[in-house]
């Protein structure tokens, strides 16, 4: 029984030997690991000072706009960005027009004969050089790489510079036209058309747009257009009239 109970106290002892000898191997490899994810965040993260996290930094800036990547980009050159800057900039006013804004971006973007890639990219990068003063802040003020595609800028362009109060005043200044005094009946269209072209989203029909400048013209011009149409007006088509 003796050497049983010494033979068992033998092996318990051998058993916790291993057990400490594993633990302590075990302890070691974490520790350092730990130590080694503890240098590591030292050397992303080194120690700074109160003066340190004051000093002004372009670190984390990101442009709202983010550029489609491509493999055949044209580089974007300096007199280009000084005539979108000098003739075509819109600086976010009540007295500008958002729309020929737009129009006129693309006018000069699609004289520049580039491919489909391309020219996306060149609206992209030419609109941000195209906006001074409040429309830059605007702009900046987006989300980062928030803006990917002309569509989604332009979107948002538009709603920020057309908000719904001054579409509803356009579509309200063509309902209620009026001929000037003196005004031709060419010159009447015009300024009709004009009302028309301020606001492109207006919903309105070609025959309604044909039917509110007529009844808002004088008699005089209504006999011109009636004698023009050979007294059939109402029986042609909104595109011949």
């Amino acid at each position: 029984m003796r050497l049983r109970t010494n033979t068992k106290t033998l092996e318990d002892l051998c058993s916790q030997s291993l057990e400490t000898a594993s633990q302590a191997i075990h302890d070691a490899v974490l520790g350092n690991r730990d130590c080694l994810v503890m240098d590591t965040l030292r050397r992303r993260d080194p120690i700074r000072t109160l003066g340190d996290y004051s000093k002004p930094s372009h670190e984390g800036y990101r442009n709202t706009i983010k550029l489609p990547a491509g493999n055949n980009v044209v580089p974007l050159r300096s007199d280009t960005i000084r005539l979108v800057q000098n003739g075509c900039s819109f600086h976010g006013l009540r007295s500008e027009d958002p729309n020929q804004h737009v129009k006129d971006l693309l006018i000069l973007v699609d004289s520049l004969d580039l491919d489909g890639e391309n020219r996306e990219r060149m609206r992209l990068c030419l609109f941000q050089f195209s906006l001074p003063d409040q429309a830059i802040n605007w702009l900046e003020r987006l989300p980062a790489g928030s803006i990917t595609t002309w569509e989604d800028l332009t979107t948002r362009f538009l709603a920020q510079f057309f908000p719904p109060r001054r579409t509803a005043k356009l579509h309200n200044d063509i309902l209620m036209f009026q001929q000037y005094h003196g005004e031709s009946l060419s010159e009447a269209w015009t300024h009709f058309k004009d009302l028309i072209q301020k606001v492109p989203h207006h919903g309105l029909d070609l025959w309604l747009q044909i039917q509110i400048f007529y009844d808002h013209v004088d008699g005089t011009t209504q006999k011109g257009i009636d004698y023009a149409a050979g007294e059939r007006l109402r029986k042609l088509r909104p595109d011949e009239a």
